[in-house]
């Protein structure tokens, strides 16, 4: 076991666990949507329904999401794998006219994803060289199917996939 954590063996080790891919999306300053790739997600509390990510200090769309009263967390299917790498990629143009929709709040939401969920912006911590922003589930929709997946820096489908039962299947809520 390592001792001393030199930047590459961190981020190895760190790349070990196994994350889901979701695209965060709010509205800019000047009203157009932003969005970025994020596998940082996580649930924090079921009552009152909170989730929570992290975003660079060094990020452009950072003012976006810490002014921002509802953000958007986009989780990915296995066909969007181009959608998380453009999504990634810094400087592309992140929005085609055919993949989103506006939605509550007039947030962009992705078409084809397997959960959307709508969140307050409720805290936001700034520790290291991240801000955590935690955000209360106001609105969500679960339409289910195979995730995409990110492990050891790189994008993989589920091997095995259990249908979501009809009834959590839901329309929003």
């Amino acid at each position: 076991m390592q001792s001393k954590t030199k930047s590459a063996d961190y981020r190895r080790a760190l790349a070990q666990f196994a994350t889901g891919v979701t695209v965060v999306t709010t509205r800019g300053l000047d009203g157009s949507p932003i969005g970025l790739t994020v596998n940082s997600f996580n649930s924090v509390s079921l009552e009152p329904p909170l989730v929570l990510w992290s975003l660079a200090l060094k990020a452009s769309s950072l003012a976006a999401f810490e002014s921002c009263s509802h953000y958007a967390i986009n989780v990915l299917s296995e066909r969007q794998l181009g959608v998380a790498q453009r999504f990634a990629t810094h400087g592309a143009d992140r929005f085609g006219p055919d993949d989103w929709r506006a939605g509550p709040f007039d947030l962009p939401l992705l078409e084809g994803c397997v959960a959307t969920l709508v969140a307050t912006n409720r805290s936001r911590y700034r520790e290291g060289d991240h801000v955590i922003l935690v955000g209360e589930v106001v609105r969500y929709d679960v339409r289910g199917g195979v995730p995409l997946v990110f492990h050891d820096g790189r994008y993989i489908a589920s091997a095995v996939e259990e249908p979501l039962p009809d009834a959590l299947k839901t329309p929003w809520r």
